[in-house]
């Protein structure tokens, strides 16, 4: 339905690759290719990592090994586990000015606008390049609270004891096997600790970045609200349009602990030449609040599910997911929630875009457990095909086991109207131009709860993903 030839559109997909696209020529101080027990002996020597952190990277690497590749989403047979860069380090260090992070990599985050969307909207910002940390800052009224926010290697030098307790309990090493892979060669990622009572009344922001061809990129985030805390965390990622395959496996554990909150943002906007295969979960106790709020615009295959285990009476959860398969994509995502205490309650609210030989799919999971008597569950999920090739699908699960739970389960599956464009198009409007109304309209009520630098900045990217295709 795109007009050929729209210099408007033109002009767009070419700002698109010089903000998104681009990749600048980088140095690298340590860089180990193939998947081996040599290589996770190698990037935990490089960190000079204590023994216990050793012994969980041998544990992941065991299980990856043993755990075979999943077969029941998207086609991971291509994935050539030993062409790939498992450990990228900048020769830069980390800096927490900057004005001292080294040019070319100050000018690909100057290009994404984080150190402006820093100043503007963010109480902490990081910025990870391949697979390191290169820029990390927080405001001084946030440390005086007692917060910590630094990047994982360093909470494991400086953090131990919080490490030790946490770590890799919300999430094991053999939880999957791309979870396993992470645990095996993970490197960066945020670590938060917000202490009791403290309301961060600003978000913390992250930014991943891969610039190298063949690289994978297996950060680690940990996030720890103390009782009655309260945090909203957001990243954004992106990488350069390569003709080879790179690879993203990051892992997020998160604990709410009673009467806290975490709000969990992620838009997502990896190349089409991206593997995103993310493992997310959180444990949420006595009357916690977990949400997750997930955008996924970029990659060939993407495929996560964030995940809330309510562990205690009166905890909540919320996932509300955004996902828009263009040509040659396959966005498989949706959320899981397991109740397992009573009186929780929890919402999963789904909205997916396809276009040509896209295909997005939900896949969901609804567990209400025996314990969990007066629980309430709903589920919605809403899809948009743009054309006549493209493909949706919906697989939700439900597992009740109270007698007195409550669960809904909506799904709905429109094409584009003709009429809707027709009226629009007849009131002065560009073809692409009615289209991305349309998707934006349909989106709406999920954009409205991003920050709104991310809101603002989701909106021009599904514009542009949905008119004519950018990758």
């Amino acid at each position: 339905m795109a007009v050929a030839g729209n210099e408007g559109v033109v002009q767009e997909q070419n700002e698109y690759r010089e903000r998104y696209g681009f990749s600048d020529r980088t140095e690298y101080s340590e860089m180990q290719k193939g998947l081996s027990e040599a290589t996770v002996r190698f990037i935990s020597k490089s960190k000079g990592e204590p023994d216990w952190m050793l012994e969980k990277r041998l544990a992941g690497y065991k299980a990856f090994t043993e755990k075979p590749t999943p077969t029941w989403g998207a086609d991971l047979s291509k994935i050539d586990y030993d062409d790939i860069y498992y450990y990228l380090k900048p020769k830069a260090g980390k800096s927490d000015s900057w004005a001292d992070v080294p040019e070319d990599i100050k000018r690909t985050f100057d290009k994404l606008g984080v150190p402006e969307a820093e100043r503007r909207f963010f109480a902490g910002a990081e910025a990870q390049y391949d697979s390191e940390v290169v820029y990390h800052h927080v405001k001084e009224g946030l440390e005086k609270q007692g917060v910590i926010f630094t990047d994982t290697d360093t909470a494991v030098r400086k953090y131990p004891e919080l490490m030790r307790k946490y770590f890799g309990t919300v999430i094991p090493p053999s939880d999957n096997k791309f979870a396993a892979l992470n645990t095996a060669v993970w490197s960066g990622g945020s670590f938060i600790y917000v202490p009791k009572g403290v309301k961060v009344a600003m978000p913390l922001q992250a930014y991943f970045r891969i610039n190298a061809e063949k690289a994978g990129q297996f950060e680690r985030t940990l996030i720890i609200a103390d009782e009655g805390a309260d945090v909203t965390y957001v990243e954004g990622c992106t990488a350069p349009i390569y003709i080879s395959s790179s690879l993203h496996s990051a892992v997020v554990e998160i604990i709410v602990h009673k009467n806290a909150h975490v709000r969990y943002v992620t838009v997502q906007n990896w190349s089409k030449n991206v593997y995103n295969l993310v493992t997310q979960r959180a444990y949420a106790y006595e009357n916690a609040h977990m949400e997750w709020i997930d955008a996924n615009i970029g990659s060939m295959v993407n495929m996560k599910y964030p995940s809330i285990f309510l562990k205690e009476r009166g905890s909540k959860g919320d996932i509300l997911s955004i996902a828009v398969a263009g040509d040659g994509q396959v966005q498989d995502s949706g959320g899981k929630v397991y109740h397992l205490a009573p009186e929780t309650t929890s919402q999963i609210v789904s909205k997916s875009v396809s276009k040509g030989s896209g295909v997005a799919s939900y896949r969901g999971l609804v567990h209400i457990d025996r314990r969990a008597t007066g629980s309430q569950s709903g589920v919605k999920c809403d899809a948009l095909l743009l054309d006549d090739s493209a493909k949706t699908n919906t697989y939700p699960y439900n597992e009740i086991y109270a007698d007195d739970a409550f669960v809904s389960h909506e799904a709905s599956v429109g094409k584009l109207g003709e009429d809707e464009l027709f009226y629009l198009m007849s009131r002065g409007m560009k073809e692409d131009d009615a289209i991305a109304t349309i998707v934006l309209g349909f989106i709406d009520p999920l954009v409205k709860a991003l920050p709104l630098e991310y809101s603002l900045e989701l909106k021009r990217l599904i514009k542009l993903d949905t008119t004519n295709s950018v990758g």
